[in-house]
Order: structure tokens, then sequence, then C-alpha cells
């Protein structure tokens, strides 16, 4: 299991654009993607599981990528994470 941590920083949070994108991407892979955030989970496949988290600017979140792609959709995520939020 690969797991790393990230620090939002687009003024509005994860809201339905940025959430959509990455929602994409995790879909790409067959390795489970989870985001963690004040205890709570969701799977970065569902778009209303992400949006439910109601992820703010400046909120650390938890990504959790667990399967035999794992290497490549962590970083996938990571590079979207960096790149829309």
């Amino acid at each position: 299991m690969k797991e790393f941590t990230y620090v939002i920083t687009d003024p509005q949070g994860v809201h339905a654009r940025p959430a959509g994108i990455l929602v994409k991407e995790a879909k790409k892979f067959t390795s489970a993607v989870t985001v963690v955030k004040g205890g709570k989970t969701g799977d970065l496949k569902k778009i209303f599981a992400v949006m439910a988290l109601g992820i703010k600017q400046g909120e650390t979140i938890t990504v959790q990528v667990d399967g035999a792609d794992e290497e490549a959709a962590a970083a996938a995520v990571t590079a979207a994470l960096q790149a829309n939020l």
C-alpha cells in the first residue's frame, strides 16, 4: 500500500471540477484509491464520496492506494492534485 499526504491550496477547496478530474484519474487504475480527511474516508473513484468530505483550503488529506498498479496510480493522483488543487 502506498500512502501520501497533500495540503489543499485551492481557495475554493475540493469543488466539483477538480473532484471530477481526480475521480477520472483514479478510475484509470485497478488499485483501490481512498482519500482520508479528519477520520472520514471516501472512495476517490466516486465523485459524491469525495465531495461529501467537504475538503477546504489548507486542510491536509491522506491518499491511500492499494493494488497491483499502486505505484502508477499514486503518481497519477499526485500529479492531478498538484496541477488542480
